[in-house]
């Protein structure tokens, strides 16, 4: 596979990063993070390497994407203790296969330039069968090449192709986009331009619409430009990327000939650099009101920025479907003396209103659950 020299320096940076804390023990950092009153954090799962999306399939399978671990898990907790004592490796020597979606049986992956399938995977969990190939002309390049998964309530299938590059004005129509297909792999469709990097989209309950994070560029400094929480409305939506950034910054190289308001305004602004990836909306019975229907955003953390901030899972809320305001609801995995204790990276929902969030630094899944009052 091919790398530019800019993609190995940030990757050698990246990497770098997070030697820190490599070693610390998972439930020794518990102690270390912060939770509202009431929420009780566990450790769901370890010894995950690189747990990065997740995707909750039939009997309360929980399966795993990851990234440069190249692997595929299934975790199954079967004596309904709360923890996984059942620890399944569906697939392995994959290609970045970080987005992972469940539906009707069958799993769906996502590697860098390819969709796979395992169909009847619940029924061959220790004996996984050979993927089918779904759809397999997405673009081979390696930066923002990882990919998320999800099924849309249209059955379809969504993910997202990132710029190929920190900035630049990609020559071909699929970079810097979200698509779209069915589940079979036909009708194939771009239905939006102008996204850098998203690895996380959901769809707010009651209203459908689909809101997705986008990680802004580098190298503007350490606080712009904001990265993004944006919503898709119809076919053709263009949300600025290269020319614009974060609804009113012009970008210095691209946009001389640009005006922000040809782009779509970013729903909420988050802190530049701090990565938003996985995010959901809650639609459990476990937590309180106020965190019903509400947005859950991890924030993976910064890799560049002269004083790192990120690493903590917010809610964003909500009111009249329109996002209105931020608040930590898991923070501490940034110490005060600036070591990196772990990085979340998705969100789920259990069917019993538990919240999973994995950690591709410490190869974790946490377990969220409310014990307050009612």
């Amino acid at each position: 596979m091919y790398f530019t020299k800019t993609t190995l320096l940030a990757l050698i940076l990246l990497n770098a990063s997070l030697s820190v804390a490599d070693t610390v023990a998972p439930k020794s950092v518990l102690g270390q993070l912060h939770l509202p009153v009431g929420f009780k954090l566990s450790i769901f799962a370890d010894n995950v390497p690189n747990a990065r999306s997740l995707a909750l399939g039939d009997n309360g399978v929980v399966f795993v994407g990851t990234g440069r671990e190249g692997k595929v898990y299934a975790l199954q907790d079967n004596n309904n203790d709360g923890v996984a004592d059942v620890h399944y490796t569906i697939a392995e020597q994959l290609t970045m296969p970080n987005g992972v979606a469940f539906k009707e049986g069958s799993l769906y992956v996502t590697e860098i330039s390819r969709i796979i399938r395992f169909d009847h995977i619940i029924q061959q969990l220790a004996h996984p069968p050979k993927p089918t190939v779904v759809y397999d002309q997405l673009p081979t390049d390696a930066h923002h090449g990882w990919k998320y998964l999800r099924f849309g309530p249209d059955g379809k299938l969504y993910t997202a192709v990132g710029a190929p590059c920190n900035i630049c004005d990609p020559d071909k129509e699929i970079y810097a986009s979200l698509v779209r297909l069915n589940p079979d792999g036909s009708n194939f469709e771009i239905i939006a331009h102008g996204i850098r990097n998203s690895v996380g989209f959901d769809w707010q309950p009651d209203t459908g619409a689909l809101f997705f994070t986008d990680n802004g560029r580098d190298h503007l400094g350490d606080d712009i430009p904001p990265d993004e929480l944006n919503q898709w409305a119809a076919k053709g939506d263009n949300f600025g990327y290269p020319y614009c950034h974060g609804g009113e910054i012009v970008d210095p190289e691209f946009g001389a000939d640009k005006k922000c308001s040809q782009f779509v305004a970013p729903a909420w602004k988050f802190k530049a650099h701090i990565a938003p990836l996985g995010l959901r909306f809650y639609q459990g019975k476990q937590f309180p009101t106020a965190y019903q229907k509400q947005l859950f955003v991890a924030q993976h953390g910064s890799w560049n920025r002269t004083e790192p901030q990120g690493y903590k899972v917010v809610l964003i809320k909500f009111n009249n479907g329109k996002p209105v305001a931020e608040e930590d609801f898991i923070s501490g995995w940034l110490a005060k003396d600036g070591t990196v204790l772990g990085r979340p990276v998705d969100i789920l929902t259990l069917a019993n209103g538990s919240l999973l969030i994995s950690d591709d630094k410490l190869g974790v899944i946490y377990k969220v659950d409310y014990q307050g009052k009612p």
